[in-house]
């Protein structure tokens, strides 16, 4: 018998291991974007535009259908990828309220302040969250699942950069809080421009279809470029600061 192999155990210890590593390493599925403008805005419009009258579904059960579109999309995506997000979690939330306030019919003005409340209160959070050991910047922007944050740090710190890199994080704090605050304030005024009629009825259950396509073009596109500038700017002072390029810094 050949003392030098595995025994049983050692074997199943081997091949759990080697699992554990291949699920670790494995890449996760990337969301699809066709898939979510689908279940998230061009359906839920559709019911509610197209189906809400009595022929159809009716203003209560066309509501419930469309708002469990986004609303299994989200739990779908939770179940997948196996992760908590607050901001898939608030997102969760908005679809309840939404719901809730137009099924209890109570005054279009509540939805319109839910719309503003959530990013809102995102954006003071990404402020707030700059005086603690955790800002908010490194969940939406500065982490490792965009950059390689340890070589980063490594370079800041050979060149004597850490503290000025840290004014950068600061200003991009800054500006990511800028574009929840704008999406606060055109989540409000496109709520208040367009909700005018009695919740409970067919024009009210259409006018939420509305406001639920212009959601992309009108509010997360607009906040979605400040993002996007905030990131740049991010990426520019990484690059001064540690003398390393675009592709050196980017996980890939």
């Amino acid at each position: 018998m050949n003392d030098s192999a595995p025994s049983n155990d050692e074997q199943r210890r081997l091949q759990t291991d080697t699992q554990q590593e291949v699920t670790a390493t494995k890449p996760q599925k990337r969301e699809s974007l066709l898939g979510n403008i689908l279940l998230n805005i061009v359906i839920p419009t559709l019911i509610l535009t197209k189906l809400s009258g009595d022929e159809y579904l009716g203003t209560r059960w066309a509501l419930v259908v469309a708002l469990a579109f986004p609303l299994g999309y989200g739990l779908r995506d939770f179940l997948v990828r196996r992760e908590f997000n607050v901001f898939s979690a608030l997102g969760g939330v908005s679809i309840l309220l939404t719901g809730g306030i137009s099924l209890l019919e109570l005054d279009p003005q509540y939805i319109a302040i839910k719309e503003a409340a959530i990013p809102g209160l995102i954006g003071i959070a990404t402020i707030i969250s700059m005086k603690t050991r955790f800002p908010l910047v490194r969940t939406f922007l500065y982490n490792d699942k965009v950059l390689k944050v340890d070589l980063i740090a490594e370079r800041l710190e050979h060149h004597n950069n850490t503290a000025d890199f840290n004014v950068a994080l600061r200003n991009a704090s800054y500006l990511v809080a800028a574009s929840f605050f704008l999406s606060s304030f055109l989540n409000y005024v496109l709520a208040k421009w367009l909700l005018i009629s009695e919740p409970g009825t067919v024009a009210f259950n259409e006018e939420l279809g509305k406001m639920t396509a212009l959601s992309f073009p009108v509010i997360a596109l607009p906040a979605t470029i400040v993002m996007a500038i905030a990131l740049m700017y991010l990426f520019k002072r990484i690059k001064q600061l540690t003398e390393l390029s675009f592709e050196e810094v980017v996980n890939s």
